[in-house]
């Protein structure tokens, strides 16, 4: 099967503006792009008269309205449209399995406010195999929208990253050819803090250290990608507060998520969590061993 980035499709200016960044991303990764739209309800396609109604003309429009605006805006990206008829979730995971990556539209309620994470979107992120972006409706006259300038900020754990994690964040950042921010946050323990504060030596002592391993784990992958510039930051914070406050202006915030294992519910940490709940940019959720 060709490589190909799939978008969930609903008509909501959410999947909208993800549909709108799925093409753009397809466009520089070269690749195909699949407009996923899935419904329970659609009927199935008989052979019939041209007398007949069809039952799924409005879903057939919405992938037609959307295909033809994607494709002129990127007159040379191939674009498919596909309706599926069963349910969401089942359908999505199904798409992520078999694509690059899957993208969704996230429900932005106001700048100050949190994403509103639907029935759909979070069992999807949690249990793809692949990695799924979610990305933010585009801002309204109340919202008024700040082109990002940064690149790539990818999140890291250091003891267990992995390499699909750095793999993802570098491979994006070659494609955009913006240069890429490894955070890493690293909380303060209770016998460090003092009235006033931190205590130097120690803060000292554990940034440094932090800086060591996170120097060590990005060498390889500067190595694989020269041609993108990499910056590292130690944040003495929550790693969730570090990685949602290292993304504010970022074109892109990569974190991982450890891929489900058989007996054990999938789930979403904290640091991914605070991403998909706080970060203003497209969030990109990686599975890895």
């Amino acid at each position: 099967m060709q490589p190909v980035v799939t978008v969930g499709l609903d008509g909501s200016p959410e999947s909208l503006a993800a549909a709108r960044w799925a093409a753009d991303e397809a466009a520089k990764l070269r690749l195909s792009l699949q407009l996923l739209h899935a419904w329970p309800l659609l009927a199935p396609e008989p052979a019939r008269g041209a007398t007949e109604v069809d039952q799924n003309y409005w879903a057939k429009r919405l992938v037609h309205t959307a295909r033809a605006e994607l494709q002129a805006r990127h007159p040379g990206l191939t674009v498919v449209g596909t309706l599926a008829p069963e349910d969401a979730q089942e359908a999505l995971l199904k798409a992520a399995a078999e694509s690059e990556m899957l993208v969704l539209g996230s429900r932005g309620l106001r700048a100050a406010e949190s994403y509103f994470m639907g029935d759909v979107s979070m069992p999807v992120v949690a249990r793809a195999q692949r990695p799924v972006v979610l990305v933010r409706a585009e801002p309204t006259e109340e919202e008024p929208f700040h082109a990002p300038t940064g690149g790539v900020v990818v999140a890291l754990k250091l003891h267990d990253s992995g390499d699909e994690l750095l793999d993802f964040a570098f491979h994006t950042a070659a494609a955009r050819h913006v240069p890429l921010l490894a955070v890493h946050g690293r909380s303060v323990p209770l016998h460090a803090r003092t009235p006033w504060g931190t205590d130097h030596a120690v803060a000292e002592k554990m940034t440094k250290e932090a800086r060591e391993a996170l120097g060590k784990a990005l060498r390889p992958w500067h190595e694989k990608y020269p041609q993108v510039e990499v910056a590292d930051s130690v944040r003495l914070a929550s790693p969730a507060k570090a990685v949602v406050q290292a993304a504010e202006g970022a074109a892109l915030l990569v974190v991982g998520r450890r891929a489900h294992r058989h007996g054990v519910a999938p789930h979403l940490g904290p640091v991914a969590h605070a991403a998909l709940h706080h970060a203003r940019c497209p969030v990109a959720v990686v599975p890895h061993d």
